[in-house]
């Protein structure tokens, strides 16, 4: 099945040159940062990261050795830690000093950071300045673990810090220092509403240091894109900044290396063409990555395509003619859905049957590879993708839905044909099929970066993954408060309808007392059926899902409230924090049911931390299904037989046994999506290779 995804520009493009180095290089990379040497070259006009070749096996090797050791002296406790007693050591007599003394004070410190680089002393001072400056401009002090997660992000490490540990406030702390430094830095998040608040929230401790900040949206044009990427901190989501790194690529062509573009700034003569004067991005410098689990791996493999329309008359009559041939096909005869694989599998019988139904249509048909094609594509629209699960349909247009975070991604489309089927199945307008013109994974991209940091409150069950496809070490941050988060045992019944009545039950016992509830589902379709049913119980409550997507800030302000109800998809999971309002802490604070597992255990993980932030009490229990989609496509696997054995043998253990294989499941699909991951990569890169030998972009 095809996940790739769509964007359309009308440019043209040409290839970009494949740079390698090796492991030793590499080596040298990582000694000089471990030195604490200046991370950028400044003479560089649009500086990014090498693309590294690691097919061979000492360039594996290499990796996996320095990768290893590197990453674990950076995590040193003692040196992680430390930070702590050396910034207090610098903040005496900074309470003492006047607004203009502090500007100064940040002045000398920015020279002597592009002098010098980040030493620790410096960087230590650094730290002490934005503290005392963020108190007094945004009444927001950085706590020790605060200070802990911005030295773990400026030695190019993700920061796990739990849900509203204040991972916006503690962005400001790297993102200053080395914007000070003279790197250009991206601040990097999910979506434009949280780039825009982040941004508001911090721009004055930026502009109280003299930097300048700026945001970029998608709805931006070149000129004040231009104009934003030029400011030393920038704000934007994951999706913008790879596309406006994609529309630079094309404007450099081929020759995109530092020195062609200092000849051509010496030589080109006309300075309104030159093509430095074109590109909206400064390079690939420095970058806070948030939520850098979802971004780093969840979306990992997404391939980001700019592309133009192409004109196709046939489009509609080949999509109906599939989806005929597609529907008179008989599963397990004809194909085989293979739900834990997310394919379809063509069996011999299909093959044959859609030779024999394409017989009288000629033309394409008559092509092997395409006819396969498109039949695959037609059973995969019909059988893997369901309305208000992966996709919407809202003014009769298909709208993608973000199936780890839950939002709409409504610029994005299915590519191969996929988008236009499910548009047919729909009864909506068919759209043109895009012809690609530049294409990078969110893989390649972040790779290019020279140094790359970020924040999760879930990041530990990737640590593997990102260490070796990023060089990424994870460092837990210890939480501000002890954390008073009750985590009750799973509740697990053998069909759907026990379990919505038992989620039914407990929402009803605990909105009696007062207690505010989320209800974590996984899908628009689950959260909808849970609306219908306390609509007949007459309770007030609120769905947070991706038809709702616009109310979202003010939904979540709301939940925290006493005898509030609100239903969530994994939206009210990703940077958002429900705060408690008067009297729900004496209730025992945010009381978080879990409807249903998902396929990454991160994302129930970020659900559950919804409650108790900060020192807050809050409850969680897991109220599942052994129907549930989680579950489904291992109904009849080995494991299933063996757990209904145990079962039978063991009827006092029943729910801890189907927790157990729920739990277990889970973490198979978890290693199976990372391996693809890894292979997607690999792919992705031969696609590179063949794509820059053709003369096409990327």
């Amino acid at each position: 099945m095809s996940s790739q995804m769509e964007n359309s520009l009308l440019d043209e493009s040409e290839p970009a040159p494949q740079q390698t180095r090796n492991w030793r290089q590499r080596l040298r990379d990582n000694k000089d940062f471990l030195l604490r040497k200046p991370l950028t070259r400044f003479d560089a006009l649009y500086p990014q990261r090498d693309e590294v070749e690691d097919d061979a096996f000492l360039d594996r090797l290499g990796e996996a050795l320095t990768g290893n050791i590197v990453r674990k002296l950076r995590a040193r406790p003692k040196r992680v830690f430390g930070i702590v007693e050396h910034v207090a050591s610098h903040e005496v007599g900074l309470r003492a000093l006047d607004q203009e003394s502090l500007r100064e004070l940040a002045r000398e410190l920015t020279r002597k950071l592009r002098r010098e680089g980040l030493q620790d002393d410096l960087v230590a001072q650094t730290f002490a300045l934005i503290r005392e400056t963020a108190d007094r401009i945004v009444g927001m002090r950085h706590f020790n673990s605060q200070l802990i997660g911005g030295w773990v992000m400026l030695q190019g490490m993700i920061a796990e810090m739990e849900t509203g540990e204040g991972k916006t406030l503690t962005a400001t702390l790297p993102a200053c220092t080395a914007a000070m430094a003279g790197m250009p830095v991206h601040v990097i998040t999910v979506n434009d509403y949280l780039v825009a608040r982040d941004h508001e929230l911090m721009q004055p401790v930026y502009a109280a240091l003299g930097l300048t900040s700026a945001t970029v949206t998608a709805e931006m044009t070149h000129e004040e894109r231009q104009a934003a990427y030029a400011c030393d901190v920038v704000y934007c989501s994951n999706k913008t900044v790879v596309f406006d790194y994609l529309r630079d690529r094309i404007v450099l062509g081929a020759q995109s290396d530092t020195l062609h573009l200092k000849l051509e700034k010496i030589y080109g003569g006309n300075e309104s063409k030159l093509r430095i004067r074109k590109l909206l991005l400064r390079g690939l410098s420095f970058a806070i990555v948030d939520e850098a689990d979802s971004v780093l791996a969840d979306e990992a493999g997404t391939p980001l395509i700019i592309s133009a329309e192409v004109a196709s008359p046939d489009e509609a009559q080949l999509a109906n003619q599939a989806m005929d041939m597609a529907r008179q096909l008989v599963e397990n005869v004809h194909y085989r859905v293979l739900k834990g694989e997310r394919r379809i599998e063509m069996l011999e019988e299909g093959y044959q049957m859609a030779v024999d139904l394409s017989k009288p249509l000629g033309g394409v048909w008559n092509i092997t590879l395409r006819r396969e094609e498109m039949m695959s594509q037609a059973l995969t629209a019909l059988h893997l993708f369901k309305r208000d699960e992966q996709y919407l349909v809202r003014d009769g247009k298909i709208q993608v839905i973000d199936e780890f975070t839950g939002r709409v991604m409504a610029d994005r489309s299915w590519s191969q044909g996929l988008h236009q089927l499910i548009e047919l199945k729909e009864g909506c307008d068919i759209t043109a099929r895009r012809e690609p013109l530049a294409r990078i994974s969110y893989q390649r991209f972040f790779r290019r970066y020279r140094h790359l940091s970020g924040m999760s409150g879930t990041a530990s069950e990737v640590a593997g993954e990102l260490g070796s496809i990023y060089g990424l070490g994870v460092v837990k941050i210890p939480t501000n408060r002890p954390s008073r988060r009750v985590v009750h045992a799973d509740r697990v019944f053998e069909t759907d309808d026990e379990k919505w009545d038992c989620v039914m039950e407990r929402i009803a016992h605990h909105h009696a007392r007062g207690a505010p509830i989320l209800v974590g589902t996984r899908s628009v379709a689950s959260s909808e059926q849970l609306s219908h049913r306390l609509h007949q119980l007459g309770l007030t409550h609120k769905v947070l899902n991706a038809k709702q997507d616009g109310e979202e800030a003010d939904i979540v302000a709301d939940a925290g409230h006493v005898g509030r109800i609100t239903i969530a998809t994994n939206m009210a999971g990703r940077g958002t924090d429900i705060k408690l309002r008067e009297g729900a802490a004496e209730l025992g604070g945010l009381h978080v049911i879990i409807a249903e597992r998902h396929e990454a255990g991160r994302i129930d993980r970020q659900i559950a931390g919804r409650c108790a932030r900060q020192g807050d009490p809050g409850n969680v229990e897991a109220i599942l299904s052994l129907q549930d989609a989680l579950m489904a496509p291992y109904q009849n696997s080995v494991s299933a037989f063996a757990m209904r054995h145990l079962v039978t043998r063991l009827q006092d253990k029943r729910e801890q046994i189907y927790a157990k294989w729920i739990r277990h499941i889970q973490k198979r699909i978890e290693r199976e999506q990372s391996r693809i991951r890894r292979n997607l990569l690999k792919a992705d890169k031969q696609m590179g290779d063949i794509l820059s030998f053709s003369g096409r972009a990327e």
